[in-house]
């Protein structure tokens, strides 16, 4: 049974009306249909036929498929429509990520060896490196693309005719063959729908890029999306200014001179937390057993600095814990008579702890109360 593909004839058709020929389960055959099954890096429709809620449409063994949350009677003949929002935003996406790859091709020669349409994004994988430079370059030659507004046309040519063209396919290709042709940007194999000209893609914005695996993968936004995208960094970018009191401009040297006061911060605090370990030490008496310590005040390097002069001054190990509430809190133990590691097991056990560490000192988190440290400590013997 052979369902006639509208989406082919009308890729801005939201609403019909279709007959059952086939419902076995939850999964109907029409005798025509808009909803574009997933292919082509695109995913499949979703809406509705009569009462039922379209969930996932495929094309399996020539047939499409409709996945529903409910069945439909066979012969009857229902409403339909597409969730047209996402059908649309889709296609600015990915009519806009053939104008990039169709540009990519053309400048540098690379071809787009990746593809993968998100929720509100796309991710594509270039066969060779793109610089900085080269990527605003992009950007902009892909936005006076969409202002063109070029025609977006779509063929199923002859073989004979097919044989001729040169056109981008990440693969072989069998049978009757879908182009896509954006004039003097891009002509490529593609089954999926397509805006019917360049402006309705609207912007096209290249949100990041990383190396990989020799090459570049770019993430992009289209149309609908890229607006949503812009939308949200402005109100984090509005959220910021209003922080720092810095119009949004200068946010970012605004970020970078605070960025510079807590490193400034951060190493007064490491000085004042040494000078107070060594006032600690100066009036702290030795002892023949251990030492515990609980503290929320000095930075780690200066917890270290004390476990390390408090052993000194113990027969047993010196025990700093910090941290508390409800993740319990962290130790470091130092010991200047033995190997550590040899009572890792016994510590942790008394404390509650997981960690380990070195001959010297060790270090980790522990569960137990405060008191139930202290009793434990106040009992133990290496």
């Amino acid at each position: 049974m052979t369902t006639e593909k509208l989406y082919y004839e009308d890729s801005h058709l939201s609403a019909f009306t279709a007959r059952v020929l086939r419902c076995e389960g939850n999964a109907a055959v029409l005798d025509r249909t808009a909803f574009f099954p997933e292919g082509g890096g695109q995913r499949a429709d979703t809406g509705s036929i009569g009462p039922a809620r379209v969930t996932d449409v495929q094309e399996k063994g020539g047939e499409i498929l409709h996945y529903l949350d409910a069945p439909l009677r066979e012969g009857a003949e229902y409403p339909c429509a597409i969730d047209w929002e996402t059908r649309f935003r889709r296609m600015q996406n990915h009519s806009g990520e053939h104008i990039v790859s169709g540009l990519v091709h053309k400048i540098y020669g690379y071809d787009n060896v990746g593809f993968h349409m998100g929720e509100h994004a796309v991710t594509i994988d270039f066969s060779g490196e793109i610089d900085r430079e080269g990527l605003s370059r992009l950007e902009l030659l892909a936005n006076e693309a969409v202002t063109r507004n070029i025609p977006v046309r779509t063929e199923f040519p002859s073989a004979a005719a097919l044989a001729a063209m040169d056109y981008r396919s990440k693969k072989e290709l069998t049978g009757d063959v879908r182009i896509v042709t954006i004039e003097g940007v891009d002509v490529c194999a593609c089954c999926a729908p397509h805006v019917a000209r360049t402006g309705e893609i609207g912007l096209i914005k290249l949100l990041s890029s990383m190396r990989h695996r020799g090459g570049v993968r770019i993430d992009m936004a289209c149309g609908m999306d890229a607006l949503l995208d812009y939308r949200q960094k402005h109100e984090s970018v509005e959220a910021v200014s209003r922080a720092l009191s810095a119009k949004q401009p200068e946010v970012a040297a605004a970020v970078d001179r605070l960025a510079g006061e807590c490193a400034e911060l951060r190493l007064r605090c490491g000085e004042l937390s040494r000078e107070a370990v060594r006032a600690r030490l100066g009036v702290m008496e030795e002892t023949e057993g251990n030492i515990c310590i609980f503290d929320s005040t000095l930075d780690e390097p200066a917890l270290r600095e004390l476990v390390n002069g408090a052993a000194l001054k113990c027969g047993g190990v010196a025990a700093v814990f910090f941290g508390g509430g409800d993740g319990g809190f962290r130790y470091i133990i130092g010991s200047a008579h033995g190997d550590l590691r040899l009572q890792t097991t016994d510590i942790n056990a008394g404390i509650g702890g997981r960690g380990g560490g070195s001959a010297g000192m060790i270090q980790g988190s522990a569960s137990k109360s405060a008191r139930e440290i202290q009793d434990f400590l106040s009992k133990y013997k290496n």
